[in-house]
């Protein structure tokens, strides 16, 4: 059997997220719909005289070709290489404005109706502006629709009394500072769920890891094997490849506890669990079977060449030096393979597995028994 006992390594090709891509797509189209539907009350206003239509036609071409490079930009994919917001939501909102206070410019008598476009705007972006940028984007439109008044007051009082855009702009103030206050609250609501959402996540992936891990060593644990092995054996009955599992049992490990204690016992423990992982396939499973006892599980693999791995792994731990617990100390430790049939129990197989490394005890320790393949 070709690498055995060797690392496997498998390329992943990971692209974005195609369903989020999908919907900040949708988003974003939407957005072009409604901004098509705001062109189409405009030319309406051209026809009534209430807009110029040069005035209209440049407002139009302005906010329909940023709405449409946006949804280009991110249908395409481009968005998510921009920045840490592939919604692009404050660039598109910094857009809505500037078309809100054009459309204030040029709209006229009928110019108090676009301010609930400001509101459309702000409310927009409550589900994904970040607390400062909801209040940055709160002074920026307040800023600009009050540079707008004053020119056109000061331009056009006909159609702009000074004093009526006072009330415009004071009633714009209260709207936007009361919406910009808003969204920023749900910014930073979502900023601590958010925060509250990842500290759940650890919590579960603690969990999940005390729940499958040994502590001590970082293996599978025996439950967890048991789960892997199942899944390993349902698998094994479609392909009819061999499997084999090895057990293997530190030696005089109960002498190593008594002498150096139990912290130097965990860390002989903790050396032979690394030692073990470190020469494993990534389809090969090391669990601790309790105490110092391990069980070895790999698929794909006669017992052969199982008990050729194993071999190579007891070599590497004579060899070790062990300087760090106790000057001279040797771990070694004795295994039992046995490869599982097609139509055997695990049971079986790990039984026999127990006995081979039983009699490997019995040998004189530090050395591998093979069972042989197992017959249902």
């Amino acid at each position: 059997m070709a690498s055995l006992c060797a690392p496997r390594f498998r390329s992943v090709c990971l692209g974005p997220s195609t369903g989020a891509q999908q919907l900040r797509a949708s988003q974003s189209l939407l957005a072009v719909l409604v901004y098509a539907l705001f062109a189409v009350v405009q030319h309406a206003e051209v026809v009534a005289g209430l807009v110029d239509f040069q005035a209209s036609l440049w407002l139009t071409g302005f906010f329909m070709t940023g709405a449409l490079g946006f949804y280009a930009v991110i249908r395409s994919g481009l968005n998510e290489r921009l920045g840490s917001d592939p919604s692009l939501t404050l660039p598109q909102m910094v857009l809505g404005v500037l078309s809100t206070v054009g459309s204030y410019l040029i709209t006229g008598p009928a110019r108090g109706a676009v301010m609930s476009l400001m509101v459309l705007i702000l409310v927009f972006g409550m589900f994904a502006l970040r607390p400062r940028q909801a209040r940055w984007l709160s002074v920026f439109a307040c800023a600009l629709l009050a540079l707008a008044m004053v020119w056109k007051g000061a331009t056009d009082p006909l159609q702009y009394p000074p004093a009526v855009e006072a009330v415009h702009l004071l009633f714009a103030i209260i709207i936007v500072a009361a919406v910009g206050t808003l969204t920023a609250r749900m910014a930073a609501i979502r900023a601590r769920m958010r925060g509250q959402k990842a500290d759940l996540e650890h919590a579960l992936e603690q969990i999940r890891l005390l729940a499958t891990r040994d502590e001590l060593t970082g293996l599978s644990n025996r439950r967890h094997m048991n789960e892997l092995m199942a899944i390993e054996k349902a698998r094994q009955r479609r392909t009819g490849q061999p499997m084999s599992v090895a057990l293997l049992d530190i030696d005089f490990f109960k002498r190593i506890n008594d002498t150096y204690g139990h912290g130097g016992g965990d860390l002989v423990l903790k050396t032979f669990a690394q030692l073990t992982r470190d020469g494993l396939r990534s389809t090969d499973v090391m669990g601790r079977w309790g105490g110092e006892e391990f069980l070895l599980m790999l698929p794909d693999t006669s017992a052969a060449d199982a008990a050729q791995c194993v071999e190579r792994m007891r070599s590497q731990l004579a060899r070790l030096s062990a300087d760090a617990i106790a000057p001279g100390l040797r771990v070694t430790f004795s295994a039992g393979v046995a490869e599982v049939g097609g139509l055997d129990e695990l049971e079986t197989a790990i039984e026999h597995a127990d006995q081979a490394m039983y009699r490997a005890k019995v040998k004189g320790r530090n050395c591998t028994v093979v069972a042989g393949t197992l017959v249902a």
